[in-house]
């Protein structure tokens, strides 16, 4: 039997989508499928949040009492806890930077990360704008605290989120999570296992343009 084509897909997120939350689970799945790569990449999806983020009451005011039992719902079907912070919703603009710092490190830390932060927020009710709960997830995985707090606080990879927020944006993304096939083919959303199975055979049956 002949190896099959490799797939990369890119998946924009950011901590405080529910969905990317869910769609931690999916790339695992994708990890586990024979020559596909994935990489996270950040979506800086509330700017307009201030730094400490907003009240949980404020979102429920949003998207009313009921608006949260779809991203609860996923979630728990997908084996993941749905526990968020009770009291606010943090803006993630520190979290996704220090992973950006994490990236530049080239040691394969950066995915740890990611799924650290994702765990202390969504299933461990953490606020993760806090320096403390984040140096808490850098030390997790092993990385040095005081390094990722000087790159964040130094702003060295803000352009970094911007850079990869826009590049999103530019190509028709405007909600997380995104993945993206080969740089070619959009699947929005935290879909199941077998529309991202379809995604990948449609990848391989498509002969690159270039």
């Amino acid at each position: 039997m002949s190896q099959p084509q490799s797939v990369s897909v890119a998946v924009w997120s950011d901590y405080t989508c529910p969905f990317c939350y869910v769609a931690t689970e999916r790339v695992e799945w994708l990890e586990s499928q024979p020559e596909v790569t994935v990489e996270w990449l950040p979506f800086d999806l509330h700017p307009e949040y201030p730094s400490d983020g907003i009240s949980r009451d404020e979102l429920v005011r949003r998207y009313g009492e009921g608006g949260m039992d779809v991203p609860r719902q996923l979630t728990e079907a997908a084996g993941l806890t749905y526990a968020p912070h009770p009291e606010k919703v943090p803006r993630s603009r520190r979290a996704l930077e220090l992973t950006e710092w994490a990236r530049s490190l080239r040691d394969g830390s950066h995915a740890r990360l990611h799924r650290r932060i994702m765990d202390a927020y969504w299933a461990e009710s953490k606020d993760i704008s806090d320096w403390a709960v984040l140096a808490e997830c850098v030390a997790d995985v092993g990385l040095d605290e005081a390094a990722g707090q000087d790159a964040v606080e130094s702003g060295a990879h803000a352009p970094a989120v911007d850079a990869s927020t826009t590049s999103a944006q530019s190509a028709g993304i405007n909600a997380v999570p995104a993945f993206v096939f080969d740089g070619r083919f959009l699947v929005p959303g935290a879909v199941p296992h077998e529309a991202l199975g379809r995604a990948i055979e449609h990848a391989r049956s498509v002969t690159d343009p270039g």
